[in-house]
């Protein structure tokens, strides 16, 4: 029985993360004629939540400190939203996965799938599957530079921890905040 959950867990991670990079490309050093480096996140992007447990920080990341990714789930449902940051001397990723939510689509309680990985340590945290966290999307409006991709904002609430993937441990996550960039077209 072990085995068979840790091939399957060794599978979901594999999952989630791919094409998720390891770790966000370092800028460019600054130069007085160079233009300022585009945001990842839409220019107004953040990530702000508590959290509590195995991992215990406040986060408040702004746009100058956050790297996003986005990507359509592997299904082609919905849209997975990444944000990385740094907290001490470790990067933290939060992946929220909305399988249900469409481009423009604002509303509230679109089910998701949290995960939470410390970047190189092989620890992952997540929820155990749909109806443990959803998202109350606020905004969801088209960048105009390019059709598939849509600043998306708004509020995650979950209604327990997120389980250690290969251990006991858990983390709590309140009072998480976002704006960043989905991208539909994204693979």
């Amino acid at each position: 029985m072990n085995l068979l959950r840790d091939s399957l867990g060794v599978g979901f991670v594999a999952l989630v993360l791919a094409g998720c990079s390891e770790q966000a490309p370092s800028p460019a050093p600054a130069e007085a004629d160079s233009p300022p480096l585009e945001s990842t996140c839409g220019n107004a992007g953040h990530l702000r939540a508590t959290l509590t447990g195995a991992l215990n920080a406040e986060l408040d990341w702004t746009d100058t400190a956050l790297h996003c990714e986005s990507m359509r789930r592997p299904d082609d449902r919905g849209v997975r939203l990444r944000f990385s940051g740094r907290v001490g001397g470790e990067r933290l990723t939060i992946i929220i996965a909305m399988p249900e939510l469409d481009p423009g689509e604002t509303g509230a309680e679109f089910d998701s799938v949290v995960t939470l990985t410390v970047e190189g340590s092989g620890r992952f945290f997540s929820t155990p599957n749909l109806g443990a966290c959803w998202t109350d999307v606020g905004e969801n409006s088209p960048v105009a530079r390019d059709g598939g991709s849509h600043v998306v904002a708004g509020s995650l609430t979950c209604v327990g921890p997120l389980g250690e993937f290969n251990g006991d441990a858990y983390v709590d996550v309140r009072g998480l905040t976002f704006s960043g960039i989905g991208d539909w077209n994204g693979t």
